[in-house]
């Protein structure tokens, strides 16, 4: 039950899933981080709690934390798009990205996108990609920062709007990793 002094405004913060996706950076230390919030009791929080109770082969959810012991506020679930594999990708995955979407996440609390006083309720799922051939710990921290920060204020915004995809549509789909031809979308 809201206390007596929550805001109309604060009560209704995430109260439908939010979604949010972000894209930084290039090369091996890019990351692409996909977000849903969501308010405790609601559809988010099953998620949540069925995405930590049952990790997958080489898929370990984990809590995002600040440092250890201190999670990151709104909790966060640190979802990995790809197995760790080797020393440096396992350092990076646990490491320097949870470390940059800790950090993206407290950026977003600190510029008001998340509402702090709402962050007991709230909670955050984040699907992180860290490319197995990382090489760069500094950069893949600086590129999980922005873009988790960016995920959240997709969300938190809406972004892109309608009329962003239907004129980004207009030239076709791209990716980092395929753009079609001309001569294949004509088809």
């Amino acid at each position: 039950m809201p206390s007596p002094d929550s805001s109309a405004a604060t009560q209704s913060f995430a109260a439908t899933a939010l979604i949010g996706e972000s894209f930084t950076g290039d090369g091996v230390n890019a990351a692409h981080t996909n977000v849903v919030i969501g308010r405790k009791g609601g559809p988010v929080e099953t998620a949540w709690a069925t995405a930590l109770a049952t990790p997958s082969a080489g898929h370990v959810p984990f809590l995002t934390v600040v440092r250890p012991s201190v999670p990151v506020k709104p909790a966060t679930l640190f979802v990995t798009k790809a197995a760790a594999v080797g020393e440096l990708h396992e350092r990076a995955t646990w490491g320097s990205a949870q470390a940059g979407l800790a950090q993206g996440v407290l950026d977003a609390v600190t510029e008001g996108l998340l509402p702090a006083e709402e962050a007991e309720e709230l909670l955050v799922i984040a699907a992180v990609w860290v490319n197995p051939g990382v090489d760069d710990l500094d950069v893949c921290f600086r590129n999980q920062r922005a873009a988790g920060y960016g995920a959240v204020r997709a969300a938190v915004t809406g972004a892109p709007s309608m009329a962003d995809v239907l004129e980004a549509a207009k030239e076709g789909p791209a990716n980092p990793f395929y753009t079609p031809s001309a001569e294949v979308l004509a088809r």
